[in-house]
């Protein structure tokens, strides 16, 4: 194995393991599977995934019983009995995103509904907020009026805020709402470490 897989495979387990949204299991697969197709050793990255869980285990009894992820798992929770579908982890790219919006949107009856945003966060998104880059959300109205989707973004902000972030946004549809210094410390549920 080169040094540049073995350095491009760590780096991708330790964003999975320290995202904190998938098991041992899933990680063997996406890194085995998914980055490397299956030509990367399946014994190696089994190894170096079980070392990345324990040390983070070993790291999270050091973590405040309320982290940044649990607030943000409220707010999110707020956005969504307030009629905001909001999403964590949605996808990979923007794109991932606003097509899983749609797939809950419609799920939850589309036009019949009483949502009228959304907001979410994406797979890179997530890897820039475990190596302490910030979060950024997308956000909008679901029917792409600007003014809505500023008033969505108005209350994105103000539901962050009250769960205790500093949060910067310039106000517009153009620009996504960022959490600068979240500090990214989602724990592993038991029921999700195997």
């Amino acid at each position: 194995m080169s040094e540049d897989n073995e350095s491009f495979a760590k780096e991708n387990i330790h964003n999975l393991v320290w995202s904190g949204f998938y098991t041992t299991d899933e990680i063997i697969q996406i890194v085995f599977e998914d980055i490397f197709d299956g030509e990367m050793n399946r014994k190696w990255i089994t190894t170096a995934v079980h070392e990345e869980v324990k040390s983070k285990s070993n790291s999270e009894s050091d973590w405040p019983a309320q982290t940044d992820c649990d607030r943000l798992d409220f707010a999110f929770d707020q956005l969504n009995e307030t009629g905001i579908v909001a999403l964590q982890n949605a996808g990979y790219t923007q794109s991932d995103g606003v097509a899983d919006v749609s797939d809950e949107y419609h799920q939850r009856g589309g036009p019949k509904s009483s949502i009228t945003g959304y907001c979410f966060y994406h797979g890179q998104d997530l890897e820039r907020a475990v190596n302490g880059e910030g979060l950024l959300l997308a956000f909008g109205d679901m029917n792409g009026i600007h003014a809505r989707g500023i008033e969505v973004g108005q209350k994105i902000c103000d539901t962050l805020r009250a769960a205790g972030f500093i949060v910067e946004w310039d106000g517009s549809i153009g620009e996504r709402v960022a959490i600068p210094d979240i500090n990214w410390q989602r724990r592993y549920s038991t029921d999700r470490q195997e």
